[in-house]
């Protein structure tokens, strides 16, 4: 029973989930204790206070086990980074896309952070001719997310996989 009551009457729903209507305060805590349930505060701020009949510890075991089964079925998505240049090698760029291919996979979200060194930073039709490759490479496991991110002499753009 709850003794935080500061109110004499109360608006109460019953054990049954029914509106009672708005009773004295002494015969809210007698109708709990003839079901022997808990009389709960529900809404403190309004007039008159809304109380209601329930098992408040039950009340509690499922609130927490709900909070459990929906924070189990939540999946965290991580951010993977690679590093590329605009000038690539081949071979080290079907790596990075081999790596960004199975990360895609594994439903996480892949950031390439291409780094511009000396004069590339005045060549931005290189990263742009970059950015369309790996669009076009990893179209069938993921979209870019925004448009690319230009901080100095660093672009960022992000996939992230189809739902």
């Amino acid at each position: 029973m709850n003794e935080n009551i500061k109110a004499d009457k109360v608006r109460l729903v019953d054990e049954n989930g029914k509106q009672v209507g708005i009773v004295p305060l002494a015969e809210a805590l007698r109708r709990a204790q003839d079901v022997g349930l808990d009389l709960v505060l529900v809404s403190p701020n309004s007039d008159p206070v809304v109380c209601r009949i329930m098992d408040y510890g039950k009340y509690n075991y499922e609130k927490k086990k709900k909070q459990q089964k929906s924070k189990k079925s939540q999946k965290t998505i991580k951010v993977k980074e690679l590093k590329l240049r605009p000038r690539i090698a081949d071979n080290d760029y079907q790596t990075k896309l081999k790596m960004a291919r199975s990360f895609l996979e594994d439903k996480n979200k892949v950031k390439f952070n291409i780094f511009l060194r000396g004069r590339e930073i005045d060549k931005k039709e290189l990263v742009e001719e970059l950015i369309e490759r790996l669009k076009l490479d990893l179209a069938d496991l993921g979209q870019i997310e925004g448009k690319p991110d230009y901080q100095g002499r660093r672009v960022s753009v992000s996939f992230i996989p189809h739902s």
